[in-house]
C-alpha cells in the first residue's frame, strides 16, 4: 500500500488509528537516532531516510534522479515494515540484529532481505530498533553501497 502523501506528517495523518501510534513512535526513534546527514523524505510512498543528492550526487543506481535510500518505514496491509538497507548490505549487521532480536521481543522475527515486518505493533522492539539505527553512519552506508550494491551501467 503506497501512499500519495507529500510529507511525512500527511502520511502519518492518513494512517488508521491502530497503526498511527506505533508508526509515529518508530519515526521518532529513527529521527532521534539516525546518524547525521541522512534526510527524511517521502520515498516510494513510504517514509524514507536517504542520502541527499547534495552529499551523494550519483543518486540511486536504479534511478539516479532519486537520492540513495537507506531506511524506509511503511504501514502495509497486514504489518508495519521497516526496510533497512544496511541489514541487507552488511552481513555482520544482519547477524547482530538476528542475534539480538530475541533479547528484545518474544515475537518470532519476520524478516526478508532488508525488510523487518511487525504484525503486532505491540511487539515492536523499539530499543533494538534504536540501536540498529545508530549502527551505520552516512559515510559507512555510502561505502557499503558502492562496494556491494551499486551496479555500473
Amino acid at each position: 500500500m503506497t501512499s500519495k502523501a507529500n510529507s511525512p506528517e500527511a502520511y502519518l495523518k492518513e494512517l488508521p488509528e491502530d497503526r498511527r501510534g506505533a508508526m509515529t513512535k518508530l519515526r521518532n526513534v529513527i529521527k532521534k537516532n539516525i546518524p547525521k546527514g541522512f534526510q527524511e523524505v517521502m520515498s516510494y510512498g513510504m517514509l524514507g531516510y536517504v542520502v541527499p543528492h547534495s552529499v551523494y550526487p550519483a543518486g540511486y543506481h536504479c534511478d539516479p534522479k532519486l537520492p540513495l535510500p537507506f531506511i524506509c518505514l511503511a504501514s502495509q496491509k497486514n504489518f508495519i515494515s521497516l526496510y533497512h538497507m544496511g541489514v541487507y548490505g552488511k552481513p555482520e549487521l544482519l547477524e547482530w540484529f538476528v542475534t539480538e532480536y530475541p533479547k528484545y521481543s518474544d515475537a518470532k522475527l519476520d524478516m526478508g532481505k532488508s525488510c523487518i515486518r511487525f504484525k503486532n505493533p505491540e511487539n515492536i522492539p523499539y530499543k533494538l530498533i534504536e540501536e540498529l539505527i545508530k549502527k551505520v553512519s552516512l559515510k559507512d552506508w555510502i561505502d557499503t553501497y558502492e562496494k556491494n550494491m551499486k551496479r555500473e551501467g
